[in-house]
């Protein structure tokens, strides 16, 4: 059966629908980046909510910015919008369709419909899923003034290339209409992803527009907020299991059976009442979000980076690998726990404990690879600040020596088998270059200021690093690994 309007209510047995009716919804919400991510979650809370009554009036309108995201566009609302969740669970799996999406914002070079759009009084938020290395953050920290999308954006504020420049520009047009503003919602995962998005709307517009600038800053708000659900990408597989409903969907969404979402309650024209549906609201989000980025999301890196040189194709896989399993958790519970805190009903130690299980879940066919993608970021966002906390308490650090070590072997390019990795990084030409150079000098890996800053020149890090990579290069990653795990 094909997904749409029409055939909503004659969904295959078994497939959980909507109760409310898609035309009694209106739009409060833009989301930018409407990848797997934000359908199986932030999308399904404001679904689950309107099941019960609540939000119609806050109904999503999908909007990109890439060309890729025009593709996208074309999919959903072929199927008006609709999106079939899969459910993983080791004891089985389940389907739903949601409609919590009632449009999709046509993609264009200039912005000019998504701007538009935002600056609508009645758009109350706008949402945005573009990963951890899409906010344009220098070494340093800051906002990369020198990058030429910011570049081109700050000389050319009314035809802007990225997602914050429309931003912006909307965020203008409703000033000098009157209308407001807007909370601007960061959905990705960075520890205080909603002070990082302020930095980069605000210093943006400051670029050519400073009292704008300060307008934005004094009167929008970025909540701070943390996400967790393990969304494989969607491939052959996913597709022909949605089928297996009896469901033609040109893009489902698998999920596992597992969502978190906190949130700082910080909105300048309203919001949703999500907490009525699972979702958390509190003024401590940081100590949240710290428990699931250094142990959920390093813990991924920690296992997909030898696991995709070990040729195992699964993060699943790679907790059913003796050795990359043991490696998780002996780092997680002796590097890592140490700098986190507990929170309301949950210990770190109990959370390693969590996370293992729903890392070791084989109904969720999370590759290695996709995990791994990105290192340039997610080593940067989620294993670095934990090593600096290391090094300045003078605690244990040799395992994330060892993850970083393994990393640099993985972005020379080939496994252990023999097989080429196929670029897996947007910086991947300079990641690729060091890590030929780091085979014989393994400080050419930490002098890449860009990823690892000062933190490259410490040498008790630099020490274990190169010890590590000299083993890896000379024994073989599993040799690594056990000589870790046995220390």
């Amino acid at each position: 059966m094909h997904l749409n309007l029409d055939t909503l209510n004659a969904l295959p047995q078994g497939v959980r629908r909507p109760t409310y009716q898609r035309s009694d919804l209106t739009a409060g919400i833009v989301h930018i980046g409407l990848g797997n991510f934000h359908r199986a979650h932030q999308a399904w809370y404001l679904h689950r909510l309107m099941d019960q009554g609540f939000a119609h009036d806050w109904a999503i309108l999908g909007a990109g910015v890439r060309p890729a995201d025009a593709a996208q566009r074309e999919k959903m609302l072929a199927q008006d919008c609709l999106t079939t969740l899969i459910e993983l669970d080791p004891s089985g799996k389940s389907a739903e369709v949601t409609g919590s999406m009632i449009g999709f914002i046509p993609v264009a070079e200039d912005n000019a419909p998504l701007i538009a759009h935002m600056a609508e009084p009645a758009i109350k938020i706008v949402a945005l899923t573009v990963t951890e290395g899409g906010y344009y953050i220098c070494a340093k920290g800051g906002l990369d003034t020198i990058h030429a999308d910011i570049i081109h954006d700050a000389a050319h504020p009314d035809t802007p290339r990225t997602a914050f420049g429309a931003i912006v520009a909307a965020l203008k047009l409703r000033r000098d209409s009157g209308a407001g503003p807007f909370t601007c919602q960061s959905c990705d995962n960075l520890q205080g992803n909603g002070d990082i998005l302020r930095q980069t709307v605000v210093g943006l517009a400051a670029l050519s527009d400073p009292a704008l600038a300060d307008w934005i800053n004094t009167n929008a708000t970025f909540p701070n907020s943390m996400v967790d659900c393990i969304v494989p990408a969607t491939g052959p597989k996913e597709l022909e299991l949605v089928r297996t409903f009896g469901l033609d969907d040109a893009a489902p969404v698998t999920h596992e059976n597992f969502r978190q979402w906190v949130i700082e309650d910080a909105f300048c024209a309203g919001r949703p009442d999500w907490d009525k549906v699972g979702a958390t609201f509190t003024d401590d989000v940081h100590t949240f979000e710290a428990m699931k980025l250094r142990l959920l999301n390093a813990g991924h890196q920690i296992i997909a980076t030898p696991g995709d040189l070990l040729s195992v194709e699964t993060i699943a896989g790679t907790m059913a690998h003796p050795l990359i399993s043991a490696l998780f958790h002996k780092v997680e519970t002796t590097e890592i726990v140490p700098h986190v805190a507990a929170v309301p009903d949950m210990t770190p130690l109990a959370y390693v404990d969590l996370i293992g299980r729903r890392f070791a879940n084989v109904q969720i066919h999370d590759t290695t690879r996709r995990v791994a993608f990105d290192g340039g970021s997610r080593h940067v966002g989620f294993l670095h600040p934990i090593l600096r906390d290391a090094l300045a308490q003078d605690t244990p650090m040799d395992g994330l020596a060892l993850v970083e070590a393994l990393w640099a072997r993985m972005c020379e390019g080939t496994r252990e088998d023999g097989s080429a990795i196929v670029p897996n990084d947007p910086s991947w030409d300079s990641l690729n270059a060091a890590a030929q150079a780091a085979k014989d000098n393994p400080q050419a890996w930490l002098d890449q200021w860009q990823f690892y800053g000062d933190l490259g020149g410490d040498p008790r890090f630099a020490t274990r690093f190169a010890h590590w990579l000299q083993m890896v290069w000379q024994d073989g990653t599993e040799a690594a690994l056990r000589s870790y795990i046995n220390a």
